[in-house]
């Protein structure tokens, strides 16, 4: 007869087995590094965080009597003496979505530890990120030019200009102080701090290539969070 034995792991019988089963959660937790870890809990508040400011702003738009901007005339780029309605705001979220794209190819190799090509993806994603955030300054400087403020705006509901500044803006300091991880990581991974797990670049903590993906959900997080952005501030 042929041999019906399988590879699979062996469970052990009576109550053992059931504790055992049980307790297979809590063992497979424990393989979680703890920066990782931490990095889920924050951005688990960084979750509510955002969704109260959209809450907020939705609250805030369907109640105000006053009429809301339209964004397809507020956003628009000035190019050739015509308007374009969200060019540049579509530009910048082409942007941001493709250097999700170049971190995740980041941890990929960082985990094949190819250090230079992990480096040199940190550092393309870094340069997309700091272009978003030119781009976010020059849509803050245009708006203040044609008038917009916290307290009023020229085109009608005075919590506009309110709105605007506080979601973009607590965005765009994450993106911030993302592109400056970013950076820092990339240091560490091109001196080899990484692959010899030693201290690195501006910290005294040992190095390992989990440090990237880590990294990389702060990134991805950022990203997600601007497509809600970009659904109801831009869109809607």
């Amino acid at each position: 007869m042929a041999d019906r034995r399988t590879s699979g792991p062996t469970l052990e019988p009576g109550w053992r087995g059931l504790v055992s089963d049980l307790a297979s959660d809590q063992r497979a937790f424990k393989g979680v590094p703890w920066s990782k870890a931490m990095m889920w809990l924050f951005l688990l508040s960084d979750i509510f965080i955002f969704a109260c400011f959209l809450v907020g702003y939705m609250q805030v738009r369907i109640t105000t009597p006053e009429p809301w901007p339209s964004a397809s005339e507020v956003f628009a780029l000035h190019l050739g003496g015509r308007d374009i309605p969200l060019l540049l705001i579509a530009i910048m979220t082409f942007i941001l979505i493709s250097s999700s794209g170049t971190m995740a190819l980041a941890v990929k190799c960082g985990y094949e530890r190819r250090r230079l090509a992990t480096g040199g993806l940190l550092i393309l994603t870094a340069l997309l990120g700091a272009s978003f955030v030119g781009m976010q300054a020059f849509e803050w400087t245009t708006l203040i030019h044609e008038g917009v403020r916290p307290w009023s705006n020229p085109w009608g509901a005075a919590q506009f200009g309110a709105a605007f500044f506080l979601i973009t803006g607590f965005h765009g300091t994450h993106v911030t102080i993302g592109v400056i991880l970013l950076i820092v990581m990339a240091a560490k991974v091109v001196r080899g701090s990484l692959a010899a797990e030693r201290p690195g670049f501006l910290t005294r903590r040992r190095g390992r290539y989990e440090m990237v993906e880590t990294l990389g959900l702060y990134w991805h997080f950022v990203d997600l969070v601007w497509v809600f952005i970009f659904a109801f501030f831009y869109l809607w």
